[in-house]
């Protein structure tokens, strides 16, 4: 195994165990959004470190779309990418988390939107804002 597959497979797997957390924070809030964010702030090391030691000049820029491809033809870049994505979607889904307990919204109903927030990132945060803001108009079940 390679040294970026072995990286892709930390950051993934140290992810993965963040949202386990999430998705269990009932049993104790205390715990788990902390230890999530945690592992964003590790996942957060990890990109910098990386920045440093495995990213490759590609010519590319961040001013075009032809540049931003560019950025990503090469697999450190990638790898890069993914912990950027991997740490940032951690950290949202358990300000959800957070902030939906502050609320009193129930857990099950967060539960979609981080899924949605694992996969989709910017997709999950606009569906627990509008289930937030349903349930702040009383429109959804408290059950």
């Amino acid at each position: 195994m390679n040294i970026l597959e072995m990286i892709y497979s930390a950051c993934s797997t140290l992810a993965m165990i963040g949202w386990l957390a999430l998705v269990l924070a009932p049993l104790n809030r205390g715990y788990a959004i902390p230890f999530a964010r945690g592992a964003a702030l590790i996942l957060a090391v990890a990109y910098l470190t990386q920045l440093f030691t495995i990213t490759q000049d590609t010519g590319g820029d961040f001013f075009t779309l032809a540049g931003v491809s560019t950025l990503f033809t090469m697999p450190g870049n990638v790898m890069l990418g993914w912990t950027h994505y991997l740490a940032f979607d951690l950290f949202i889904g358990s300000w959800e988390v957070e902030d939906s307990a502050q609320r009193g919204i129930p857990h099950w109903l967060v539960i979609p939107c981080l899924g949605l927030t694992f996969m989709f990132g910017p997709i999950g945060l606009l569906a627990y804002f509008i289930i937030r803001t349903l349930w702040r108009q009383k429109a959804l079940p408290a059950l």
